[in-house]
């Protein structure tokens, strides 16, 4: 039988290697499913937030190493690296945030749905708006910024990362609600 620390050391590799496996989608692959990155670090939040100090920094990490090899080793585009690159720490760690803020909240109740709904939202548009904002205004890749060129920039790529984040979260609470299903409530969260 699992005990509570390896059995989130599982979810922890499961989650790298998830990420790790869909983030060269996110450097332009036409072969690989789409960056599951966001929302690996927002269930990671919800599960892991009491291991923070490890996780969080490890899955950073994960990803940097992720994009120095796609670029390094396998030809993909540096487009993305820029000065505004290093905005992936806060962005990422706000949606590690909303998913630690939603498992503390977690009831196992019908209001859980809107409120992973909400959280994820917010997590997303926050971790957007800091990516996305740090590169259209710092990135140096675009010529002549504006607040229209940003504000179109923004509405085109917005809703793809909600919708791929809100899909793989989805397919996560899927996966918790058949697992959970006849755990005691609050097991999951439990420290050992």
């Amino acid at each position: 039988m699992l005990t509570q620390k390896s059995s989130r050391r599982l979810g922890f590799l499961a989650l790298a290697a998830t990420m790790a496996a869909t983030r060269f989608g996110h450097c332009g692959s036409a072969w690989a499913p789409p960056d599951a990155s966001w929302a690996v670090f927002f269930v990671a939040g919800f599960y892991l937030a009491s291991e923070w100090r490890w996780a969080l920094p490890a899955l950073l990490v994960g990803a940097v190493a992720v994009d120095f090899a796609a670029i390094r080793y396998y030809g993909f585009s540096d487009y993305c690296v820029t000065a505004a690159y290093w905005f992936i720490v806060p962005a990422y760690s706000l949606l590690w945030l909303g998913g630690a803020w939603l498992s503390r909240r977690y009831q196992r109740a019908p209001g859980d749905l809107r409120r992973l709904a909400l959280t994820l939202a917010l997590s997303v548009s926050a971790c957007f708006l800091l990516t996305e904002g740090s590169f259209y205004w710092l990135g140096a890749r675009i010529e002549h910024v504006s607040i229209a060129g940003w504000w179109s920039n923004f509405l085109s790529w917005y809703g793809y990362f909600m919708l791929v984040t809100g899909a793989y979260v989805g397919l996560a609470a899927l996966g918790h609600v058949a697992v959970t299903r006849r755990m005691p409530a609050r097991a999951h969260l439990q420290t050992p």
